[in-house]
């Protein structure tokens, strides 16, 4: 009987853990450079479903020159939301080429749908009114290792 206490009690303890941890940000995804013409970006990479489903969430803060690249298997329609992320961000639907099919803002704490307007592979995240300062705008091309053709 005591076992069976002890064993419900782990249980329960690493549920709570876990169910804390889904409320943190992500810090320690892998980084890549990239570059908007003059204008270099240093990115985290989300590569699984989990580190995409988590994204930026429960951020307080991004450094201007940072954001997140999320990578997809194969190139579809992408759709992103806003809950449980704290800061104000613009995605850039982006083909395998790195150009930017396009942008759209995107408010915090929201759960507005906000669709790239062809199939893409990549979405940049980066702090909200970054694209415009920089005057990068849709057809602008990205570049970077995750935009290079592979070679044969």
């Amino acid at each position: 009987m005591k076992s069976r206490r002890t064993a419900l009690f782990l249980t329960l303890a690493l549920l709570a853990v876990t169910a804390q941890a889904q409320d943190q940000p992500q810090l320690n995804l892998p980084r890549v450079k990239l570059q908007a013409g003059m204008h270099q970006m240093d990115v985290q990479v989300a590569y699984t479903p989990e580190q995409r489903q988590i994204g930026l969430m429960f951020r307080a803060e991004m450094p201007q020159h940072e954001g997140m690249l999320f990578v997809f298997e194969q190139p579809t329609q992408q759709c992103f939301w806003m809950k449980n992320t704290l800061l104000p961000l613009t995605a850039a639907f982006v083909a395998d080429d790195g150009t930017i099919i396009n942008l759209a803002d995107m408010k915090p704490q929201t759960t507005d749908s906000h669709c790239s307007a062809k199939p893409v592979r990549f979405v940049l995240e980066m702090n909200q009114g970054w694209f415009r300062k920089k005057s990068i705008r849709a057809g602008f091309q990205l570049t970077g290792k995750p935009f290079d053709a592979p070679t044969k």
